[in-house]
């Protein structure tokens, strides 16, 4: 009897465990009851009924990639190319990419490869080589067109590699490699251009700096000398004063003393004659110089008197 129980809670464990599945985050399970679609196993934890319920495939619902095989194809001008791409797709629909196709990877890469065909074959080699974005694109929409029915969404197609014959690869290097060089040097004489036109910039604003430069140290050698002039001139004029002045009082004096007008324009004379001993090149007279001048004779008289004395 104990081993009959034994044996039941054996039966019923085991049952339970089979009852019972976990499903991860981002995977779902097709839930078929007796051979028919019946439901989909969400993440979790899930019940199933033991014998009746089977769980025929779990679906990854995170985006996943199938990388075509390279596939040699013939451009529109005869040039064999070799192309290798890569898919990038999400299942949405886990019933239908279970029921709809047998295996959708399979059919996604198979589909791929005609498209290539299709496309490249009205693609000339330069078309090709510079239609990446394009090639994507017509792949892409007819994935999808066919994929709709499968549950499965394209997400990205990406054209990896374009790879040409070797002659024409290497005709292709060639050829870059003169356009490297032409761009090289014409960027090398663009370089000279502006590094001349620079110096020369710089020779004449050096050239405008220095004559401006010269021309302030002479404008202010100009008036420095003008200034000098002129105190020079101020100082002599009143130098001349000073002597004038002096001898005026000198015969003020003279007269005072009782002299004649004969004597005294005879010592005007001689002030006169001090004054033009002076470095002036100039001698300004007063008017009254000039009737001393005048009295010429009178002072012919009084040298007359010295001499007899």
């Amino acid at each position: 009897m104990i081993y009959v129980v034994f044996l039941v809670l054996i039966v019923i464990v085991f049952i339970v465990i089979l009852s019972i599945k976990i499903v991860p985050q981002q995977r779902v399970g097709v839930v078929e009851r007796l051979g028919k679609y019946n439901r989909l196993l969400t993440p979790g934890v899930n019940v199933l009924v033991p014998f009746i319920d089977n769980v025929r495939v779990y679906h990854d619902l995170r985006i996943q990639q199938a990388n075509v095989p390279p596939q040699t194809v013939i451009t529109k001008d005869n040039v064999q190319v070799q192309i290798d791409t890569i898919i990038f797709y999400q299942i949405v629909a886990p019933d239908q990419a279970t029921y709809g196709i047998s295996d959708y990877v399979y059919g996604v890469r198979n589909i791929t490869t005609a498209t290539l065909r299709q496309i490249i074959g009205n693609m000339e080699l330069d078309e090709t080589l510079s239609g990446r974005e394009r090639i994507s694109s017509n792949i892409r929409l007819a994935l999808d067109e066919a994929t709709e029915k499968w549950g499965v969404r394209i997400e990205r197609v990406e054209v990896l590699d374009i790879k040409p014959p070797t002659d024409i690869q290497e005709a292709m290097d060639k050829q870059m490699k003169a356009e490297r060089s032409k761009r090289a040097i014409v960027l090398e004489a663009e370089a000279a251009k502006q590094d001349l036109i620079l110096r020369s910039e710089g020779d004449k604003q050096s050239k405008i700096l220095k004559a401006e430069g010269e021309k302030e140290a002479r404008i202010r050698q100009a008036e420095g000398l003008r200034q000098a002039q002129e105190l020079e001139a101020i100082g002599q004029a009143k130098a001349i004063q000073a002597v004038a002045e002096a001898e005026k009082i000198r015969i003020e004096l003279l007269r005072s003393a009782g002299l004649d007008e004969k004597v005294l324009a005879y010592y005007s004379f001689e002030a006169l004659g001090e004054i033009a001993k002076g470095p002036s090149n100039k001698v300004f007279l007063p008017v009254s110089a000039v009737d001393t001048l005048g009295s010429i004779g009178a002072i012919g008289e009084v040298f007359k008197a010295k001499k007899s004395e």
